[in-house]
């Protein structure tokens, strides 16, 4: 690999507008005639009872779930994140590309955190990408408390739509919880126990309607969606559970799945649908069923096996504005998988692109020839059963458990601190003990990789990779071997960023390498991801200096080693006068360098 170098690029702002009331902020900021969308989110905690046991929750702008991000294709965005709670925070943007800009990509490999009481403006563009995707904290184990919120990134006006303009937009979290918060959660894992069965599944943070008087007790706050006969609604679905499979669908209503994580689909019909841990999913539903009675929206485990899981399902309620009745009877059946383990793989592999769709650029999505393209390099990624390391619990990939830097790694490039983390990830199994590192993958810029993903665990896993969407190829049970590439569909692969691997099978996916940066690949299972089973991407232009990659923004935090660098306001503003001054120091910084 190249000498690492410290040269990156800025974006070139020509312009800003600032308006300033006594309820909001407004800003406007031209780069290079693209808006900037300021949006201040604060995370802080409060309690509630989803499950009617009264909890700590985190709540975003006092909300659960957060208010949504909703911009536009390429525009800039500016995130003020206010720090209320008692530990660092790091917010996440599920699935946000954020080109040659890994600085902002809230893990800590990439970001020090966000200490109690202070706040960090993020920073980056929604460059080239449309659809449906989410933000949480990525610190421990927050994220099985709250602080989740969706992130919708639309078209820009001239791009059209594969489908015809919905009459609503509905989000749904669906997740499993349990009765306790993170903290108390993530020290079960320190002492070495895992989780066992969640206590539920809840929606848009509320617990279950009432429909078994056994399972249910009385008195839980349930969700409500209510919607108008003869309409279409688009809804957009994100697991943000903690690592359970459910299965979701809407009382005698079909699923026309449309997107998937930025990627519009071959537009068909399915009346439920398998949704892992960390996707996110675009349905249109057709309201034309008659108003006798409301209708059960489920969210219900799959692919686990147990009578103590069948407490494991969320239920709301889908309600027309002329309804003359609540819903009743048996929920709507689930799949029976406990013995067809094919039917979720096969459903999974029938999601294909739209190659005649414009995404987000006027040009079809399947003009990106992926599978004429030469693969440059190959890797193997197993995971196994947690395992005792030096005496704690742990997950590994290829027998290393991560083991988190203690300084970001580009600011430890670029401040020339030494023996923060080697390059030396396996490309494939080993037969070395297991351990712990702060082991990264060595890859190549604009290279075109083959990674495929093998779970020898009997759990579900979904896998992630910051930066990027990658193109789901093939899935298969059993090791996968060389000739397993026979069977990959090379032409309409689904493109996303989050995938699902079966216990005692295989998914493949290639990915090309074009977004400098350091970029978290992680299992989106909590558990597993907590402990250890993680990696980062560390890819780096050897042409130009790394002009490809972005400098780190001015007002990068520091931390470990470098810690005495931080120069906190303690001035006392407004959350809305910090705003502005981040984006006004952020674009004064940024317009030195284009005089």
């Amino acid at each position: 690999m190249a000498s690492l170098t410290t040269s990156f690029r800025r974006p070139f702002p020509p312009c800003i507008g600032v308006v300033m009331t006594t309820t909001m902020l407004l800003v406007s900021v031209c780069f290079a005639g693209d808006p900037t969308v300021p949006h201040e989110l604060r995370l802080s905690y409060d309690t509630a009872a989803p499950l009617g046991v009264v909890q700590q929750i985190i709540t975003v702008n006092n909300k659960f779930p957060g208010p949504t991000i909703n911009v536009t294709t390429n525009n800039q965005v500016v995130v003020n994140v206010w720090n209320d709670l008692d530990e660092g925070v790091l917010l996440n943007w599920n699935g946000i590309q954020m080109r040659t800009n890994s600085w902002q990509d809230g893990v800590l490999g990439t970001n020090c955190p966000i200490t109690p009481g202070k706040n960090w403006t993020y920073h980056f563009q929604v460059k080239d990408q449309i659809g449906s995707f989410f933000y949480f904290p990525s610190l421990g184990f927050q994220r099985a408390s709250g602080g989740f919120g969706s992130f919708i990134v639309t078209n820009r006006p001239v791009i059209p739509i594969p489908f015809s303009m919905p009459d609503g937009d509905i989000e749904i979290f669906i997740g499993d919880w349990y009765n306790r918060n993170h903290t108390s959660l993530r020290s079960d894992l320190d002492a070495g126990k895992m989780l066992g069965v969640p206590d539920g599944v809840i929606i848009n943070g509320k617990g279950p309607y009432r429909y078994n008087q056994t399972l249910v007790p009385a008195g839980i706050e349930y969700t409500t969606i209510r919607v108008d006969p003869g309409k279409t609604y688009r809804i957009r679905v994100h697991n943000v559970g903690i690592s359970t499979s459910l299965n979701f669908r809407i009382q005698n209503h079909l699923l026309i799945l449309v997107e998937t994580e930025g990627t519009y689909t071959q537009q068909q019909s399915y009346k439920d649908f398998d949704i892992h841990v960390g996707q996110s999913y675009t349905f249109l539903v057709n309201m034309d069923q008659n108003a006798t009675t409301d209708y059960y929206i489920v969210a219900s485990a799959v692919l686990v096996d147990g009578s103590e899981w069948e407490r494991v399902t969320g239920v709301a309620i889908l309600q027309y504005s002329n309804s003359r009745g609540p819903a009743s009877g048996p929920l709507p059946p689930g799949p029976d998988d406990t013995y067809y383990k094919g039917r979720s793989m096969n459903q999974a592999l029938s999601v294909r692109m739209n190659g005649s769709a414009s995404g987000a650029r006027p040009n079809p999505q399947g003009s990106f020839r992926y599978g004429q393209i030469n693969v440059t390099d190959f890797y193997l990624l197993e995971s196994r059963q947690a395992l005792k390391i030096n005496g704690s619990l742990r997950s590994t990939l290829n027998n290393i458990s991560f083991k988190n830097p203690t300084l970001p790694i580009r600011l430890a490039d670029l401040n020339k601190v030494k023996g923060v983390y080697k390059l030396d990830f396996p490309s494939k199994p080993t037969g070395r003990q297991p351990s712990l590192g702060v082991s990264l993958i060595n890859a190549t810029f604009k290279g075109f990789i083959e990674v495929v993903l093998q779970n020898n665990d009997t759990s579900m896993r979904s896998f992630h990779l910051d930066g990027y969407a990658f193109f789901v190829v093939g899935m298969g049970y059993g090791n996968w071997t060389a000739s397993q590439r026979g069977s990959y569909n090379r032409w309409d692969g689904i493109s996303r960023s989050t995938t699902q691997v079966y216990p005692g099978a295989w998914t493949a996916i290639l990915i090309s390498l074009d977004n400098a940066g350091a970029w978290n690949f992680r299992s989106q299972n909590l558990d597993r991801w907590y402990l250890g089973e993680e990696t980062y991407f560390l890819i780096v232009n050897p042409g130009e200096n790394n002009t490809t990659e972005m400098r780190p923004p001015d007002n990068v935090r520091y931390c470990s080693a470098l810690e005495s660098r931080n120069q906190e306001s303690s001035s006392g503003l407004s959350a809305h006068a910090e705003l502005l001054l981040s984006v006004l120091a952020a674009i004064a910084a940024i317009s030195v360098l284009t005089l």
